[in-house]
């Protein structure tokens, strides 16, 4: 129970580096700073005052950036590597030095980024997309509530996956399972319309033979 639970906790949080990177790494620091999250010996840094105090400044300063206008398109397309990273590192913090995962660091690493790496990659670029079409429908004007609920959702998905991490992983396995049945439903449909559409009659106006 404890390996599921601890794969389940670097999932949720790798889930949640997608909205925000460095808010759901701040989580874990907290989360190890008072006992709640085991961590190895390799990650104990992670858990010290200087690692929270560093990780509070630079959580607050990407909560405040993707509310100017501008700037959080540009930051969508910086975000992207590192929130590859910062999902790959969270997984990574609970596969590799903990008690109840016992992995080589080898395999336990290539898990991660393909597992943690990946998801948080697949949300963000989701989140980005979303705020991509406010941008083109809003003229940035949505943009603002598009940054709240990505903050409301990193920092909820932290906190779910800290608190409750087997529930947080399977909600977000149903959300992943439904958009990619969402997206396929929506192909299929556009193949669909493309196959059935009548072709056109070709126009002969104009051609004939003159009498």
């Amino acid at each position: 129970m404890e390996l599921i639970g601890s794969v389940c906790l670097g999932l949720g949080l790798a889930a949640a580096c997608g909205f925000r990177v460095f808010l759901p790494v701040l989580a874990l620091a907290l989360a190890s700073r008072l006992g709640v999250v085991e961590l190895g010996p390799a990650w104990a840094w992670v858990g010290s005052w200087p690692a929270v105090a560093g990780l509070s400044a630079a959580a607050l300063v990407e909560l405040i950036a993707f509310y100017i206008p501008f700037v959080d398109n540009a930051l969508d397309a910086l975000a992207a590597p590192a929130a590859a990273i910062a999902g790959t590192l969270v997984a990574a913090s609970q596969l590799t030095g903990v008690e109840a995962v016992s992995l080589p660091p080898a395999v336990a690493w290539v898990l991660a980024a393909i597992a943690g790496g990946g998801l948080a990659t697949g949300v963000h670029l989701g989140a980005a997309s979303v705020r991509g079409a406010s941008t083109a429908t809003t003229a940035g004007m949505g943009n603002p509530v598009v940054s709240t609920a990505e903050n409301v959702a990193a920092a909820g998905l932290s906190a779910a996956s800290i608190i409750m991490p087997v529930i947080a992983a399977s909600l977000i396995g149903l959300g992943v399972v439904l958009i990619v049945r969402r997206r396929l439903r929506s192909r299929r449909a556009a193949r669909r319309s493309t196959l059935f559409t009548p072709a056109r009659p070709a126009d002969h106006s104009g051609h004939g033979l003159a009498c």
